[in-house]
């Protein structure tokens, strides 16, 4: 019969969790901070009396739930941005961690007149920045932020537990004595972040195999072939000693970044365990807190917390990230983004099951700082954006979803882009856009009216516009439909096959270049096929300031290759 009843109360509390994000929405109120209030209105001083003080449960279910959160963040997280940031987020990972823990700590045990290993612990338990709060409040905070900014704080969450988790343990061996050497501390030390990390390729790029060759008869299987993967990663790090956060968050990078089958379905499946892990983490924990033991920390908690977010995490980011050469506002918001959320808490469940003297005053200051971080930093974040001039409303949602599910691996993705006001293809007709062979503009939303795509169609401002195209040249197509693209990356450097009546401009607009002042206005209306035609044969392919044009397979296509300065080369004819 207990069973019953503990469904049925799953059920309303996944409800009540599901119910409060749409509220979330309404409010600013940052997710994780309704889920933990909706756990601790049904908890033991709540008006659900759900009596709940079952910590080492705790502990397990919450490290489940942020592997499943870890693992989908991984998935969404591209191998691309993690190569553009490692660096910094490395550095914020690691010395920030251990910056902010050492001056949060040094105040935590003034503040309550602990010892100072004890005030440590409490500096080590929030010490990182917890990727569920954070992917959750990206998510949810309406913004859309430069992409650099976005990439450093999701793998700088994403990949910071292993050091929070090696203080804390490590503070932990040494305070109950399990640790007496400094040989111990470094073992622990590379087991953490070596074992993890190294078991985290090897079972990604074992699930990329897996899923592309298995072959399996039901689609709905892949995504569970997905996630079994991640917690083969979860599971073999942490019994081999490393980080099992870690693993699964590298898993997931690995596996996001390849060319799987069944890819939407997989990333779309992972996306609501993500939010299922959320709702049930945080409303566990909420279950966990006593508001009457919050309250009476609640003094000091508050002078930890402004410690913590106004001068340990500032000073953090000044040390870790100031060295390559991010912009002053942006440091600010990188300070002010130092989320806390179930990290926090589930650490400190560990104090309170090795006897750790004074833990529960810990766990209890611990959560009194993470609900203080969630409400002001996560409540604040877009505020702060906007007054840092940082980012831009998120791309609103199109009311039509167009996927590419496919059972095996094909060349091709069909993506959707909202079109910016400030985007260089806004206001031009799509005949006017010069795309390459194997790229076509198959619809196009405009508000709730489907729109067939013709040659006179003109492109207007807040349009979602599918386009499919073949795998190669999606960054080229992404810089086409940028507001501030990035500099013309190394895939422009492949041939590409055009239409022959495409202009010299229509090119040039294209690949983002401009005229230079040596072409006339006849010369940029010129089509590439009247270009190829005043050429002799022996002298192709025809140069044209920056291109290598040459005739392609037939007379009504031509092969053109962007040459870098000082570069040669001999387009090949293939499509």
């Amino acid at each position: 019969m207990w069973i019953n009843v503990a469904v049925l109360l799953a059920g309303v509390l996944l409800l009540l969790g599901i119910a409060s994000s749409k509220f979330s929405a309404r409010v600013g109120v940052p997710v994780l901070v309704l889920f933990l209030s909706v756990g601790m209105a049904a908890g033991s001083e709540g008006l659900g009396r759900i009596p709940f003080e079952n910590y080492p449960l705790a502990n397990s279910i919450g490290s489940v739930a942020l592997a499943l959160i870890l693992f989908d963040g991984g998935l969404r997280t591209s191998l691309a941005s993690v190569r553009r940031v490692w660096r910094p987020a490395l550095a914020l990972s690691t010395v920030g961690v251990l910056i902010t823990s050492l001056l949060t700590g040094v105040a935590a045990a003034w503040v309550l007149g602990l010892p100072l290993l004890q005030g440590l612990l409490l500096g080590s338990i929030v010490g990182s920045t917890d990727a569920a709060a954070v992917f959750s409040v990206l998510r949810t905070s309406g913004l859309k932020l430069p992409e650099r900014l976005t990439a450093t704080l999701e793998v700088e969450s994403g990949s910071n537990d292993p050091m929070a988790i090696f203080l804390t343990l490590g503070l932990i061996g040494v305070i109950t004595g399990g640790i007496g050497s400094a040989q111990q501390l470094a073992l622990l030390f590379f087991s953490q972040f070596g074992v993890g990390g190294l078991v985290g390729l090897v079972v990604g790029w074992l699930a990329i195999r897996a899923v592309n060759r298995i072959n399996l008869d039901y689609p709905g299987l892949y995504p569970l072939l997905a996630l079994a993967f991640g917690l083969v990663a979860f599971g073999l790090a942490a019994v081999l000693g490393g980080s099992g956060f870690l693993a699964v968050y590298i898993a997931g990078i690995v596996l996001g970044s390849g060319s799987i089958v069944f890819r939407r379905g997989i990333f779309s499946f992972h996306d609501a365990v993500a939010w299922l892990g959320q709702i049930v983490l945080f409303v566990m924990l909420g279950l966990l807190s006593f508001p009457s033991r919050l309250l009476a920390v609640a003094g000091q908690g508050l002078l930890i917390a402004l410690v913590l977010i106004l001068v340990a995490r500032p000073i953090a980011v000044a040390v870790s990230a100031f060295p390559f050469r991010f912009r002053r506002r942006e440091l600010t918001f990188l300070s002010w983004v130092g989320l806390k959320g179930a990290v926090p808490i589930t650490l400190a469940t560990f104090p309170l099951m090795a006897g750790v003297p004074g833990s529960a005053l810990i766990f209890n200051a611990v959560f009194f700082v993470v609900l203080i971080s969630a409400i002001t930093q996560g409540w604040s974040l877009p505020l702060v954006a906007r007054w840092l001039h940082i980012g831009r409303p998120a791309d609103p949602t199109p009311a039509l979803s167009v996927e590419l599910h496919t059972l095996r691996q094909v060349d091709g993705e069909i993506v959707d882009y909202t079109l910016q006001p400030q985007a260089q293809v806004a206001g031009l007709q799509l005949r006017d856009l010069a795309l390459p062979d194997g790229v076509l503009v198959t619809l196009i939303l405009r508000g709730k009216q489907v729109v067939m795509p013709r040659g006179q169609t003109a492109l207007e401002p807040g349009d979602h516009v599918f386009v499919a195209m073949r795998s190669r040249l999606q960054p080229l197509i992404d810089r086409l439909f940028a507001v501030d693209p990035e500099p013309i990356a190394a895939q422009a450097n492949q041939p590409l096959v055009f239409n022959a009546t495409v202009t010299v401009q229509q090119l040039h607009q294209f690949f983002g270049l401009p005229l230079s002042a040596a072409i006339s206005r006849e010369k940029a209306a010129q089509s590439l096929r009247s270009l190829l035609a005043e050429a002799a044969p022996r002298q192709q392919p025809t140069c044209l300031e920056g291109f290598a044009i040459q005739t392609g397979v037939d007379d009504d296509h031509v092969v053109v290759q962007y040459v870098s300065d000082g570069e040669s080369a001999s387009p090949s004819g293939g499509r």
